[in-house]
């Protein structure tokens, strides 16, 4: 075999090697659980965040759609690049370090282990404990969901509330501008009907005189 054609075969040989690291990633990425950023970026609770943005310029670099021709890219890279966004926002990362850290006790109950049993350090808790994760998050997830519909629905009867107030109101202002309006007629409807009680009696005084 010739140099140049041996050559060919290597940059073949590795291009294809680098696809198939790419196919390879874009489906890890689409089989980790969404809601743990952690898993999506194949990273460990705990990490620096110089870590966070260096994992996910490699990985973005290895998936960018502009880079493969898999049709999953987008995806993928779409759902890195919100691990990211959850990871270096302070708020967010601590609610999933918490959730964490709650899944990682949970699973410590269910296999009656503590802190310093040596099973915590094996694969089989590690496996239980991400799995504890997922119902730990999708858990939180609907409560976070029970409580919008809850506040929906308080929301629902203040602004019933509300209107019937701002009804009433409304209600009661026509009725005095209504007042208002026919005021003059029942003080000009008051006045004559004085005026002939006045004269009534004036006519019932000349009578008696007379």
């Amino acid at each position: 075999m010739a140099r140049d054609e041996a050559d060919e075969v290597i940059a073949e040989l590795e291009a294809a090697g680098k696809e198939f690291d790419k196919d390879a990633e874009i489906e890890r990425i689409l089989n980790a659980f969404r809601a743990n950023a952690y898993e999506v970026l194949d990273l460990q609770p705990g990490v620096p965040e110089s870590d966070i943005k260096k994992v996910y310029r490699t990985k973005s670099l290895l998936i960018h759609p502009d880079k493969t021709s898999n049709p999953r890219a987008p995806d993928a890279f779409d759902r890195l690049k919100k691990a990211q966004t959850v990871l270096l926002e302070e708020k967010e990362r601590e609610k999933l370090d918490e959730a964490i850290a709650d899944a990682r006790m949970l699973t410590m109950r269910d296999m009656k282990l503590t802190r310093d049993d040596e099973a915590v350090k094996g694969e089989e808790f590690a496996a239980a404990w991400k799995e504890k994760v997922k119902w730990v998050l999708m858990e939180n997830a609907k409560e976070r969901e029970r409580r919008m519909k809850a506040q929906m629905r308080e929301e629902g009867r203040q602004q019933r509330k509300d209107d019937e107030e701002a009804a009433e109101r409304k209600r009661k202002r026509e009725h005095d501008d209504a007042w208002e309006k026919t005021r003059d007629v029942r003080i000009n409807s008051w006045r004559d009907f004085q005026k002939g009680a006045q004269g009534a009696k004036k006519k019932k005084k000349v009578k008696t005189l007379g």
